[in-house]
């Protein structure tokens, strides 16, 4: 693992409620929907999430920025695999066009949540992750980076087309009750070019 110096540092269970705002920041509000539909009666949704972020949390998983007050910014991702995902016929509707995506992108660090406080984007953090991310790839012997954006977030689009992301391939949105004006995914994928000592 990369050594992480202050204000980065790996998420513990302590960060799960704003771990779970993040991840519905970037998520674009559909982890809550997801959740919701996860909730038992009377559960509140948003502790199904916490309980998402807390599992993460203990892999080591995430990396947060916390500049002494809690996260306010964090980073998820994984690497994907050389073999396609199947996509069965009982496959969730809503997920299909994005893990059609993924399968798009087989060989790559995946950016699966990237997320910062509205109050402090502008800072660089996004960069900052980003950079982490690909350091982390590049020491995984990753020759690429990919990520999927909904269509209308463009100050995500804007970030990673900044970082060298282009658009690899999009599908439609599929919103299975989900209200959204999302209307497609868009895959990014950037090259890291050759692995060192390669």
């Amino acid at each position: 693992m990369i050594q992480l110096g202050p204000p980065l540092r790996v998420a513990s269970e302590a960060d799960a409620s704003e771990l779970a705002e993040l991840v519905n920041f970037a998520g674009e509000g559909l982890p809550l929907y997801i959740w919701e539909g996860l909730a038992k009666d009377g559960q509140d949704p948003w502790e199904v999430g916490r309980a998402r972020q807390i599992e993460k949390a203990r892999e080591g998983q995430i990396v947060v920025v916390d500049f002494g007050d809690g996260a306010v910014a964090s980073l998820t991702g994984y690497p994907i695999g050389s073999e396609p995902k199947l996509i069965g016929d009982d496959f969730p509707a809503l997920f299909r066009p994005l893990q059609e995506l993924e399968n798009k992108a087989l060989e790559s660090w995946y950016v699966n949540v990237l997320a910062c406080y509205p109050e402090y984007r502008g800072q660089g953090l996004g960069s900052r992750l980003l950079n982490l991310a690909e350091q982390i790839a590049r020491q995984e012997a990753f020759r690429r980076m990919s990520v999927i954006v909904a269509n209308n977030n463009a100050g995500a689009r804007r970030l990673y087309e900044r970082h060298g992301y282009e658009v690899a391939a999009t599908l439609p949105c599929v919103k299975d009750g989900w209200e959204t004006d999302t209307e497609h995914w868009v895959l990014l994928i950037k090259s890291l070019g050759p692995v060192e000592g390669r």
